[in-house]
C-alpha cells in the first residue's frame, strides 16, 4: 500500500464517459449544457463551424446516425423569454404559436365529432320519381288468328328516377348512380283477375342475394281492353325499418322505423316516466300502458328486444292504383316517393379523416420550427457566455471551473474527497485493514473457484 503510485492530478484523469480523452478546453457539449448545475449563462457555448469537436453521446453528430427521433414537445417552440425582451418582433411568433395551440384544440374536436357522427346512420330524404307508362298494340286483321304475335297486346313499363339528382346528366355520375331496382325489396303488379284468371294475374318481383339491378320493370300480356291494376313497392330500408304495433306506436309517437331507433325511444320513455327501479336499476316497473303492451308487470331492461319482436312487422308497401289505357296513344303516369339515401357528406368526412396529404408538410415544418427554435436558444447561451466572460473574466473562469468540477462529478458519479485520498494517513485509518483483508480473500476465494473448475474440466 505504501508502493502505491500516486494518483494524478484531478483535471489531468481520464474521463470514463469520455474515454481516453481528456477534457482541458474547448466548449462543453450539449449533454453537459443539459446536465448543468449552476446558471446555463457560465457555460460554455457551442464550438464554431471554424473547429468541430468529435461527435460525444447526445449531440447532433449522433443523432442523425440513430433511426429514433425524439418525440418533439411544445414548450421546445417556446422562445425564452430573454430573448423575446431582446427582439420584441418576436411576439408575434408567441401569439401564432398560441392561435396554432387553438386552431389544433378545434381541429382535434372537430375530428371526434365527425368519428361520433359517423357511427350513427346518416339519412337523407330524397324524391323518386316513379314514370308508369303503357303503349297498346292492336291486331293485325290479315294476320293467321292461332299467331299470338298477331293478337292485341299491351306493354307495361315501370321506371324511375331520384329528382335533383347532381350526378345526373353527367358522364361520372352515370356511372355512379343507383338503379331504379336498388330502391326496393319487392314489387308486385296485380291486375284484373277476371280478365287473367287466378292463375295469371299477378307479376311478382322479390330482391334476392344474387339480384341483378335494373333501371325498370316490363309486363306484356294480350288484351284490347283497359285494365285496372294495383301495384304495390315495398321499400329497401337500410338498416331494416319495421312498423310497431298499433297501441307501441300511439304510446312512442312513432310508426315506422328502425329497431335501434325504436328502442331508443322505448327508453326515453321509461326515462321520462321514472319506470326503472330504484334498486334493481336492470329491472322495469311497467306503468298500466305499457304493462299492457308487454304483457309484463316488470321486465328486466335485457328482455326488451324479445319482447318488442312480436310487435314489429314489415312496414306497409306503398300502393299505387293504375288503369293500363287501350288507347292508340302512349300514356304515362307520373309520382313521386319518398326515400332515404345515405348522405353524400358522410363520404366526405370519411376521406377527411383517412385524408394524410398534408401531415408530411406539416411535419416538415414542424421539424423547421423546433431545429430553428433550438438555434436561437443555442445563439443566447452563448450570447449570455461571451457578455458574463466580457464584464468579469476573473470571477466568470472562477465560477466556470466550480461548475464544471460538479458537473464532471456528477456524470462520472465520482465519490469520495480527493484531497483527502491524496495524503498517507488516509490510507492507516482503521477501515482499512479490514478492506485490505477483504480484498485478498475475494481474491483468493475466486483464484480457488477457478482452479476447481480446471480440474474439473481436465478430468472430463
Amino acid at each position: 500500500m505504501m508502493n502505491q503510485q500516486p494518483r494524478p492530478p484531478y483535471h489531468a484523469q481520464p474521463s470514463p464517459y469520455y474515454g481516453s480523452r481528456v477534457r482541458t478546453g474547448g466548449v462543453p457539449s450539449p449533454y453537459m449544457q443539459s446536465r448543468a448545475v449552476v446558471d446555463p449563462s457560465r457555460k460554455r457555448p457551442a464550438s464554431h463551424a471554424g473547429s468541430p469537436a468529435a461527435p460525444v453521446p447526445g449531440s447532433s453528430d449522433m443523432r442523425s446516425k440513430q433511426p429514433i427521433q425524439k418525440k418533439k414537445k411544445l414548450s421546445d417552440k417556446i422562445l425564452p423569454q430573454s430573448v423575446r425582451d431582446l427582439v420584441p418582433e418576436s411576439q408575434a411568433y408567441m401569439d401564432l404559436l398560441s392561435f396554432e395551440r387553438k386552431l389544433d384544440s378545434t381541429i382535434m374536436r372537430k375530428r371526434l365529432d365527425i368519428q361520433e357522427a359517423l357511427k350513427r346512420p346518416v339519412k337523407v330524404k330524397r324524391k323518386l320519381r316513379v314514370f308508369i307508362s303503357n303503349q297498346y298494340c292492336p291486331a293485325k286483321s290479315d294476320a293467321d288468328p292461332k299467331d299470338d304475335s298477331a293478337k292485341a297486346s299491351w306493354e307495361l313499363r315501370v321506371e324511375g328516377r331520384l329528382l335533383d339528382d347532381p350526378a345526373h346528366g353527367s358522364r361520372e355520375g352515370q356511372k355512379q348512380k343507383r338503379k331504379f331496382s336498388s330502391f326496393f325489396k319487392s314489387l308486385v303488379i296485380e291486375l284484373d283477375k277476371d280478365l287473367y284468371g287466378p292463375d295469371n294475374h299477378l307479376v311478382e318481383w322479390h330482391r334476392t342475394s344474387n339480384t341483378q339491378e335494373t333501371d325498370g320493370f316490363q309486363v306484356k300480356r294480350h288484351g284490347d281492353k283497359n285494365v285496372r291494376c294495383t301495384m304495390l313497392f315495398m321499400l329497401n330500408y337500410l338498416p331494416p325499418q319495421f312498423k310497431l304495433d298499433g297501441r307501441l306506436a300511439r304510446l312512442l309517437g312513432i310508426h315506422t322505423q328502425s329497431r335501434p331507433v325504436i328502442i331508443q325511444a322505448l327508453w326515453q320513455y321509461i326515462k321520462t316516466h321514472k319506470l326503472q327501479d330504484d334498486h334493481e336499476r336492470e329491472f322495469i316497473n311497467c306503468d298500466p300502458y305499457l304493462e299492457q303492451i308487454l304483457g309484463r308487470p316488470r321486465i328486466r331492461f335485457a328482455e326488451i328486444p324479445t319482447l318488442l319482436q312480436p310487435l314489429l312487422q314489415p312496414p306497409d308497401p306503398i300502393v299505387i292504383q293504375h288503369v293500363i289505357s287501350v288507347d292508340s296513344a302512349k300514356k304515362q303516369a307520373c309520382y313521386d316517393i319518398e326515400v332515404e339515401l345515405d348522405d353524400t357528406l358522410k363520404a366526405q368526412m370519411s376521406s377527411f379523416l383517412l385524408s394524410s396529404s398534408s401531415q408530411q408538410d406539416i411535419a416538415d415544418l414542424e421539424r423547421r420550427i423546433h431545429d430553428t427554435v433550438a438555434t436561437i436558444k443555442q445563439h443566447r447561451i452563448q450570447k449570455e457566455f461571451y457578455l458574463g466572460f466580457s464584464e468579469s473574466p476573473q470571477e466568470f473562469i472562477s465560477d466556470w471551473i466550480s461548475s464544471q468540477t460538479r458537473d464532471l462529478k456528477t456524470m462520472t458519479d465520482i465519490t469520495g474527497n480527493k484531497e483527502e485520498e491524496r495524503l498517507a494517513d488516509y490510507y492507516y485509518s482503521p477501515w482499512s485493514q479490514e478492506a485490505v483483508s477483504r480484498y485478498f480473500y475475494s481474491k483468493v476465494q475466486q483464484r480457488r473457484l477457478e482452479l476447481e473448475q480446471a480440474i474439473k474440466s481436465s478430468n472430463m
